[in-house]
């Protein structure tokens, strides 16, 4: 059994195509029909072809991607797909071959994935995070028994490295020659990394290690307050369904009134929740609802939320992290010094 890592854009622009149709899908859509190309060599001629401007380094670490995409992969391999819409992962495994599909608009490379499931990014430990940060479309990860251990977490079992503790520090493992000949892995020294996704994801955890539980609401109302409402939090306790009541103006009687439901769990919460909040904010005669699942919502919950997208919004862990990062300059200094943060330029040069 291999891990694969496949992305579906750059800006998950595939990822709904990719999760409703039970597909892998990939880029390069002015690469003809890859089952064609019977070896590396027909690989490599028609990348030259067709895109006869690139440099051959490039060129080079496409076929490197593509070739295993249409030719290596096999049945029951295991398929990670970070996701860029949500702070999520979805898990599936391989149903079928490669195949040139012309009916999906622009999307032409694809495999048969059965998509087993969504967890959140704090299901896997921070050298796996580190891995799927790969600025790769397609590439095997293998670091650190990557194998067993995204097996297990796809059976519905805790990643071994979590609850053993026994992670290896961000980066080790680099280098580690792929025993598949001409594969980039996510551990090859010429992988560059997705630095801000990196950073996101150890911002991430930082956040569950500090403000767990009711300290969760705190955070989210500190963020509100920068945002210009008025915030009561609820004390730890029964709530009544009402974590946070906001509003605008002096006193905070001004519209619009926002109620506000967190969740801090890691497991996703179900659609039962978005009717919960919208019974509470008809109590507080609320026009605005705001659902935080800091482990993420069901497809049901997400779907139904888009129907209401003028009445509630949902901040699942990447949406909290982004609000933060957004507001952190206007965040008291209480919030500084238990969540430090730097903000530091990088070369975004990562070819």
């Amino acid at each position: 059994m291999t891990v694969w890592l496949v992305r579906s854009g750059k800006y998950g622009e595939r990822e709904t195509l990719a999760l409703e149709s039970g597909l892998a899908v990939i880029g390069w859509d002015d690469m003809p029909d890859l089952s064609k190309l019977r070896t590396r060599d027909d690989l490599n001629t028609a990348l030259a072809s067709t895109y006869p401007d690139e440099k051959g380094k490039t060129l080079s670490n496409w076929e490197s991607q593509l070739w295993p995409f249409a030719h290596m992969m096999a049945k029951d391999d295991i398929i990670v797909m970070p996701l860029k819409s949500r702070a999520a992962i979805a898990l599936g495994r391989v149903t079928g071959p490669y195949h040139y599909r012309t009916d999906l608009n622009d999307a032409h490379h694809t495999r048969l994935v059965e998509w087993a499931k969504e967890v959140p990014r704090s299901a896997f430990a921070q050298d796996l995070l580190y891995s799927f940060g790969a600025f790769l479309t397609v590439c095997r990860i293998h670091r650190n028994d990557a194998e067993t251990r995204i097996a297990a977490v796809l059976n519905g079992k805790i990643d071994p490295a979590i609850s053993s503790r026994n992670v290896a520090s961000v980066g080790e493992g680099k280098g580690v020659k792929d025993a598949k000949e001409g594969v980039i892995t996510a551990d090859d020294t010429s992988a560059a990394v997705d630095l801000m996704e990196v950073a996101d994801d150890a911002i991430r955890m930082k956040i569950a290690t500090v403000f767990k539980g009711h300290r969760l609401s705190t955070l989210v109302g500190a963020v509100l307050e920068t945002q210009g409402y008025k915030v009561v939090v609820s004390p730890p306790g029964a709530d009544g369904g009402v974590d946070i009541v906001a509003g605008k103006g002096p006193l905070g009687f001004d519209e619009p009134r926002l109620v506000v439901q967190v969740k801090s769990q890691d497991a996703a919460v179900d659609v039962s929740v978005l009717r919960e909040l919208q019974g509470v904010m008809r109590q507080f005669s609320a026009e605005q609802g705001l659902l935080v699942a800091w482990g993420g919502v069901t497809k049901a919950l997400a779907k139904e939320a888009q129907r209401l997208f003028f009445e509630i919004r949902i901040w699942d862990a990447g949406e909290i992290v982004k609000a933060v990062q957004q507001s952190y300059e206007h965040l008291s200094e209480e919030v500084q010094a238990d969540l430090p943060l730097k903000r530091i330029w990088v070369l975004a040069d990562h070819e």
